[in-house]
């Protein structure tokens, strides 16, 4: 099947190694490689010395073409295969080092020009596991500019986990289980798959052939060339060449699965496949991606460069999705849309993710980041453009109310002293998975939002096409970018530096803000190399306006020893937006300096900053600026648009966390919410009441959490019983549906209550085979699994239910019991992964966490069974970072923070790896400080609106 020498070696091949190491000293690496050498104090696990000491691979051999040959076996659940890697040497050596984890290496060779071994014995390979690399020995030595070949071959087990290539499965409706084999590489795991140069800038070029049986189909990046078959009754299927990419974008799986497609107007084939009994719920996502992809090649002006573009549903998956070129793989609930089962929110997450994944085959697959410190380029880029495209081709959708969320995330993790920069130093693959974090996505994309205010959507859109045109398939860093967007000159300007001048300038130019010419470049460091969100204080005397800007900080004051060092060398250049009573176009302003001041045309009753939110900062007035702002909602408050009066919902509060408001100020604020008609205010606003809701009960504060539930529910009472429990309205009434029904049967409100049980005993009554309104599902499975006989119903019904959209809504209500036993049980079942599947038991533990009945329970299940968990997600993972804010997010006392600290001591050697043990950390710090300032003015200021 595969090259035929064995890679077992003699006493003496080891001896004759051994000779050549020590014959040839001066020809271990490149000349150019001095740092490294066989005396660097690493040793191969042969006990032989390791030639290379450094975590990212040398650059003196750089990979130009994979001819990459694989066979899973779906019964033996194995997989083997060979890769002849075309290698251009740069500067003589003797060694090639390249990745490879968990692979055994069968044989090694060096081939020439004409592919004839180079040597006749089989090469030595030595492994150093804590790098990941492999070394291949050449005792010829390997000359600069003469072409030749790394060929290797390989085994291993198909994965346990979800990364590398790995095994997934699935029960068709009779039951029986099927395997398929899968892949997953970003960032770091295509070496567990096949050696490879496993960095981003080694881009190359694939071309992959798999075999399979017949009854399985393969997919690759690329469309199939040719189907051969051979002699032991299996088929090889030979895929067209790929365009050059990095290697954490190769993919291929080989499954049983049924697809749709349908063609672009350009062209592309556009496939979405699903397990077989799944295939009717693959229909919406196909018509997304056939518009979505359209838009994006409008947008962008570059054609998708490939023939064809697969969207494929994976039964085990530990991300959301992932981008691979021309092979889009997701987990089932962000593809597949369910119309009996599926809620407005769902078609939102599906029509989003798939904005979001598609956005990446130009930012991520055809201009790369160099390397993962500059992941925000792709990642906060596909954050952004799925706004930008869903907004273009599903405006009934109203996205952007969305963006403001993403924002106040964003400002929520940054304004922690834990935070990072977006463009941040990693190195090894714990830190490196780490940057896919709320800073890189939601944080970039807030940013490059403001910057495209700031610039027009005209000359944003042209900077970015700029951009990606000059850097097609190739990588790229963050001045790159900056220096695409300065770049504004059209043919009758004359250009001075980066810079670029006409008449028209005033009009045209997209750096040209306020009447001054700005350093994009300078401003836009500051956003991306420093870490943090400013927060701009603003003073109002007669027609002058007093600014300043300053680190915003949650856990510190100005008052703490620790506050001066952590202001030092901040500063932003801040694109400042507002609107007076007196305007009615925005005002602009560069903030550059540590302070400043504006001068008004006339004397203003009000002024509000940041219009409509699109600035990533926080403001906040003095006492006649908050007066008139609050009087004005109470009085008017469509004189402001929706997006700032949820933006000064979110300010408000956001300043009460950090010391810079009081509590009652901001309680204040939001009581015209009584005249609130837009969703997006009102869900802020209901939901800093409900956190507050939650954590006293977590507390056991009971005065204050009965008379918040009194409050909440007599104050939003008419709206609440406005709703109505169906699936009319627009998106974002539904989804006003959805959650305020949810917290008022949670709050145990009888008519909600009662409306739930009717439905759901209906729905039992009838055996599961009558539709419920699917925006009030979730919620009237949770009123349903609060006794036993419906909490066994319902366990019952996830085992057995074919929808990942209603298994995810079913499995929240089971978390939602208040008997600790059942928590346990379920906390059990997703431990042993065949009921509850491995995927969903970070989203399972976090459920059990947000119960009061289930809030130490979690915490205690994630210390008893953490390295298991690590084993089953990695360390570094979206799912394990998850798991650790999601359980200690809630605490607020100091034996509990005691509690977590002890905890991450313990497990010293790990969470000194991880940036996320300091958030947690934090996060508790910063609710301890929140109840010690606020919890007597929460009960006061209630008493007050009750009395």
């Amino acid at each position: 099947l595969f090259h035929s020498k064995a890679m077992s070696y003699s006493t003496g091949q080891v001896l004759f190694f051994t000779s050549v190491l020590l014959m040839f000293p001066g020809t271990y690496l490149s000349s150019e490689s001095n740092s490294a050498s066989v005396n660097s104090g690493h040793v191969a696990t042969n006990g032989l010395p390791f030639p290379w000491s450094k975590l990212r691979l040398p650059n003196y051999i750089i990979p130009v073409h994979y001819h990459l040959l694989l066979h899973p076996n779906l019964t033996t659940l194995t997989f083997n295969g060979s890769v002849k890697i075309e290698i251009d040497v740069k500067n003589n050596t003797n060694w090639v080092v390249l990745h490879s984890k968990a692979l055994e290496i069968t044989a090694a060779d060096v081939l020439d020009e004409s592919e004839a071994p180079l040597f006749d014995k089989a090469l030595p390979v030595l492994e150093y596991p804590p790098h990941e690399q492999i070394a291949i020995f050449s005792p010829q030595i390997l000359t600069s500019g003469e072409k030749y070949f790394l060929y290797l071959e390989f085994t291993a087990a198909l994965g346990k986990g979800f990364y590398g290539f790995y095994k997934s499965s699935y029960k068709t409706p009779d039951g029986e289980t099927r395997f398929l084999a899968s892949t997953h590489f970003e960032p770091t795991s295509a070496r567990m798959a096949f050696p490879c140069f496993d960095e981003p800038i080694f881009k190359a070029n694939y071309s992959v052939r798999i075999r399979r049986g017949p009854f399985h189909v393969a997919l690759s990046n690329m469309p199939i060339e040719q189907t051969v078959e051979l002699a032991n009754g299996l088929l090889e299927d030979r895929f067209e060449a790929s365009v050059q990419m990095s290697s954490y974008l190769v993919a291929f799986i080989v499954c049983d699965f049924r697809s749709v497609s349908r063609q672009t107007s350009t062209g592309i084939d556009v496939s979405v496949y699903a397990v077989p009994h799944k295939w009717h719920q693959t229909h919406y996502a196909l018509e997304a991606a056939v518009n979505i992809l359209e838009f994006y090649e409008k947008y962008f002006s570059i054609y998708y460069p490939l023939p064809k573009l697969d969207l494929i549903a994976i039964p085990d998956f530990q991300s959301g999705a992932m981008e691979n070129w021309g092979l889009t793989t997701y987990r089932e609930t962000s593809l597949l849309y369910d119309p009996d089962v599926s809620s407005a929110s769902d078609k939102l997450w599906v029509t989003m993710v798939i904005g979001h994944e598609l956005a990446h085959q130009w930012f991520g697959n055809l201009v790369t980041m160099e390397w993962w410190n500059d992941i925000w380029l792709n990642e906060g880029f596909a954050r952004y453009m799925e706004f930008v495209s869903v907004q273009a081709t599903y405006p009934q959708l109203k996205v952007e109310d969305y963006l403001l969320v993403t924002c106040f995330a964003a400002i929520g993790r940054d304004s922690l002293n834990s935070s990072r920069p977006i463009s941040s130093s990693a190195e090894n693959p714990t830190q490196i998975k780490e940057m896919f974090d709320t800073v890189s996505y939601d944080k970039g994309a807030c940013i490059l939002h403001m910057l495209r205010n700031f610039l027009t959507d005209d000359v944003f859109q042209s900077g970015i096409v700029r951009y990606l045109r000059k850097f097609k398939y190739r990588n790229a860093k963050n001045e790159d970018l900056w220096n695409s967007l300065v770049n504004t000159c059209s043919e009758e300007d004359f250009t001075s530096g980066e810079y670029c001048y006409s008449d028209k300038q005033a009009t045209k130019n997209a750096y040209q803000f306020a009447g001054e010419h700005i350093d994009l470049k300078k401003m836009m460091n500051t956003w991306t190399l420093q870490k943090g969100v400013p927060l701009v204080t603003v003073k109002h005397k007669g027609n002058k306006l007093y600014i300043e800007q300053e680190r915003f900080l949650k856990t510190i004051q100005p008052g703490d020893p620790m506050w001066h060092s952590l202001q030092t060398g901040y500063l932003w250049h801040i694109p400042l937006t507002y609107k007076t009573s007196h305007s009615s176009t925005e005002t602009r302003h560069i903030l550059e300096t540590k302070s400043d001041m504006l001068v008004l045309n006339q004397d203003v009753d009000w002024v509000k900053f940041n219009t409509d939110m699109n600035g990533y900062y926080i403001i906040n007035y003095d006492t006649k600026g908050w007066n008139a702002l609050i009087e004005l909602l109470g009085v008017n408050h469509t004189a402001l648009s929706f997006k700032d009066r949820a933006d000064l919902i979110h300010n408000a509060f956001q300043l009460v966390t950090a010391g810079r408001l009081t509590l009652d100020r901001a309680l204040d604020l939001i009581t015209y919410l009584k005249s609130e008609t837009h969703n997006v205010p009102l869900l802020q606003g209901i939901g800093y009441l409900e956190y507050f809701y939650k954590m006293m009960q977590k507390r056991n504060v009971y005065d204050v959490t009965q008379n918040l539930k009194i409050y909440i529910l007599e104050y939003f009472r008419d709206m609440i019983e406005k709703q109505t429990w169906s699936n009319e309205g627009t998106v974002s009434d539904r989804r006003m549906r959805s959650e305020l029904l949810s917290l008022a049967c949670d709050l145990g409100f009888a008519p909600c209550l009662e409306k739930a049980r009717y439905f759901y005993h209906s729905w039992v009554k009838a055996n599961g085979t009558i539709s419920l309104p699917t925006d009030v599902m979730e919620t009237i499975y949770m009123v349903g699994a609060q006794d036993d006989s419906g909490w066994n119903y319902l366990l019952e019904k996830y085992r057995v239910s074919m929808s990942a959209s209603e298994k995810s809504k079913i499995l929240a209500a089971l978390a939602s019991n208040r008997d600790s036993s059942k928590l346990l049980r379920l906390l059990e079942l997703g431990m042993e992964g065949s009921v509850i599947r491995t995927q969903d038991l970070s989203a399972l533990i976090y459920y059990v966490a947000r119960n009061p009945s289930g809030h130490f329970l979690s915490w205690n299940f994630v210390k008893k069974n953490w390295n298991e968990l690590v084993e089953k997600f990695q360390l570094g993972s979206f799912s394990i970072r998850n798991i650790l804010i999601g359980t200690t997010g809630q605490f607020s006392s100091k034996e509990e923070l005691a509690d977590i600290k002890d905890f991450f001591d313990s497990i010293r050697d790990q969470s000194s790896q991880l940036r996320v043990t300091q958030v947690a950390l934090e996060n508790v710090e910063k609710n301890i400080l929140w109840m010690e300032r606020n919890l007597e003015a929460l009960r006061n200021w209630l008493q007050r609106m009750l009395d």
